[in-house]
């Protein structure tokens, strides 16, 4: 049963960003993780996030982070700004990004709702809640004691290859 969940979470968070990204770029031009962090920048005051931190929320390397701030840059939505006498640069949301969110948003939240909530009622919704919660705290878990971290090798996963999956 391990090896069945397992291989059914792979194909969940492989397919269901695959289809997010086809479902932006056809409809918006962007990527889901710019769509992403142009909407976490959104929500923050100012529509303004140190680097660093925007990186921790989107779960992101601050490398991979930089990357596309840089691309957001280039094409309007999103600007660096250096405060003075502080370490590090903010990310700020252009008003041309919020406007970019903002004509986005009813087609990736119809793609959402399509692709996975329409799907489940509200107790099995709650469920979903409670387990990738349960989930993420476990992956931060493990991640903090360097399981899936460069330098360290991977511990052989504890699934019964006999299974039938």
């Amino acid at each position: 049963m391990e090896q069945r969940a397992w291989r059914t979470l792979v194909a969940l968070t492989t397919r269901l960003p695959a289809a997010l990204d086809t479902q932006l770029q056809r409809e918006s031009g962007i990527t889901h993780f710019e769509y992403f962090v142009m909407t976490l920048l959104s929500e923050e005051p100012g529509h303004r996030l140190q680097l660093s931190d925007l990186a921790q929320k989107a779960n992101a390397s601050l490398s991979r982070l930089s990357h596309v701030v840089s691309k957001l840059e280039r094409l309007g939505w999103a600007e660096r700004v250096t405060i003075t006498g502080r370490r590090g640069a903010q990310a700020v949301l252009t008003d041309a990004g919020y406007q970019k969110i903002t004509e986005a948003a009813p087609g990736y939240l119809e793609c959402v709702r399509g692709l996975v909530f329409d799907g489940l009622d509200a107790e099995q919704t709650k469920q979903l809640l409670e387990l990738v919660e349960t989930l993420v705290a476990q992956l931060d878990k493990g991640m903090a004691r360097g399981l899936g971290r460069a330098g360290r090798p991977s511990p052989h996963l504890d699934m019964d290859p006999n299974e039938s999956g």
